[in-house]
């Protein structure tokens, strides 16, 4: 999988909002390799999408559409300066990955030891139906050798909250010093009203 996270400061939150659904309507059936996005932006103005293609060369193949520039031209007036593009096909999903059932998602980005965080992440599945059944998926986009951008789907913001505050199950007692250094310096983005396509 290839997965643009695309990112900025939003000047017109609906018309932004307007033109994804545009491209869904309009140039969604042209992007061979397309497999959905996740878009929405903060309480404070700040946008994040991520598209995920089959492949760089399919979302290559998709930028260099006429159509897409014409979009994007269009698109890029609904932000407030800098908009960011950062590409990998360095992507992990959790729990069958994104999901278009959620009514909440964060994004979280930090950084951390791989094979710490792949033992938490398999500590973490063996128990998520009963412990955080709230949690129905993510994406985790690995932007450097220890650095990630990740999208986790909730079922509701208020759900999640609730599931923030159960302890953890005694099998994952083992893990609970290694989550809190890792989680330790991670930065969170809440999109309270996330796009799903």
């Amino acid at each position: 999988m290839f997965v643009q996270v695309i990112e900025g400061r939003v000047s017109d939150r609906e018309g932004l909002h307007r033109q994804m659904d545009q491209w869904m309507g309009d140039l969604r059936p042209g992007a061979t390799g397309f497999l959905g996005s996740t878009a929405g932006v903060t309480d404070d103005g700040y946008a994040i999408a991520f598209a995920r293609f089959e492949s760089a060369a399919a979302a290559k193949t998709n930028s260099e559409r006429p159509e897409q520039g014409r979009w994007w031209a269009e698109t890029e007036k609904c932000f407030a300066g800098e908009v960011t593009f950062t590409d990998s096909e360095d992507v992990e999903t959790s729990l069958g990955g994104g999901s278009n059932d959620a009514g909440f998602v964060q994004i979280m980005r930090g950084s951390a030891d791989r094979d710490q965080l792949h033992a938490l992440d398999a500590g973490f599945e063996q128990v998520a139906a009963s412990w955080r059944p709230d949690l129905i998926g993510g994406v985790r986009v690995w932007t450097g050798p220890d650095s990630y951008t990740e999208a986790n789907y909730f079922t509701s913001e208020a759900e999640a909250r609730e599931g923030e505050k159960k302890e953890p199950p005694s099998e994952l007692a083992a893990q609970a010093d290694n989550f809190e250094k890792l989680m330790a310096n991670v930065e969170y983005s809440d999109l309270r009203d996330p796009w799903l396509y």
